[in-house]
């Protein structure tokens, strides 16, 4: 498995989420996912549904990133424009694919009103994309290249995600240990900063928490490698332990 790290951008698309009529679910689930896949979630951009933003994101966090992801914007109405813009990005023109016409009318066919103008929408694509499969509902997503779109509504991401599991080069999945400790995590600081310079391999995160009058934090160490998560672990433990603080393994 490849040791280097391999990561993503994700661009979350929609008015309704920068409103805050609409709270995003995606961010979490996709960044989730993408941990399974040895990849990482390097940076999420949330942009409204103009055209220069979107192609502006998508070109910076391609360029960065070994994937791109976009969630939203794909659907049979005048807003929504992901398709278009990630075309334009591209530099290539937007053509009605015909598989995606072809699910699309088998999906629609009992439907009131069948195959509109609108709902073919969702067959347009980026010239030379191929399709994502969606079990959940008859428009599949699209994929171009390292760029993947995907539905806004979660459960269909998450399906869309799921066609995809296994499908993506990716490095060492990053492991995970949680130790929780009642203190301010100010109380710790320098333990923590020892404990990670001593151990290149991992990197430690804290998260204060106020829980039943008190004041607590969780301590989560990460690295790819199993025996370096593991002295790491030790070493903030015998740290905390040596400072005299009660400690929790798997967090509080």
């Amino acid at each position: 498995m490849s040791e280097r790290i391999w990561t993503a951008g994700l661009v979350v698309i929609g008015d309704e989420i920068l409103s805050g009529r609409t709270h995003d679910k995606n961010i979490a689930q996709v960044a989730s996912w993408l941990q399974v896949q040895g990849i990482r979630l390097a940076e999420v951009r949330v942009v409204p549904d103009v055209t220069a933003r979107i192609v502006a994101a998508v070109n910076a966090l391609r360029s960065e990133n070994d994937y791109l992801f976009t969630t939203g914007g794909i659907g049979p109405t005048h807003d929504d424009i992901t398709v278009d813009a990630v075309a334009e990005a591209l530099g290539v023109e937007v053509v009605v694919h015909p598989e995606a016409r072809a699910l699309l009318t088998r999906y629609y066919a009992d439907k009131p009103g069948g195959l509109t103008e609108g709902r073919l929408r969702m067959a347009r694509v980026p010239q030379g994309a191929e399709l994502i499969p969606n079990r959940m509902s008859g428009a599949p997503g699209i994929r171009l290249g390292n760029i993947h779109l995907m539905a806004g509504v979660p459960h269909i991401t998450a399906g869309m995600l799921d066609a995809l599991t296994g499908t993506l080069e990716g490095g060492a999945v990053l492991l995970t240990e949680t130790i929780g400790c009642w203190t301010a995590e100010s109380e710790v600081a320098d333990v923590l900063r020892e404990v990670e310079q001593a151990h290149s391999a991992c990197q430690i995160g804290s998260y204060p928490f106020f829980r039943e009058g008190r004041v607590g934090a969780n301590f989560v160490v990460r690295s790819t490698g199993a025996d370096q998560l593991a002295s790491c672990v030790d070493s903030l433990c015998d740290g905390l332990a040596t400072a005299g603080y009660d400690f929790t393994p798997g967090g509080i």
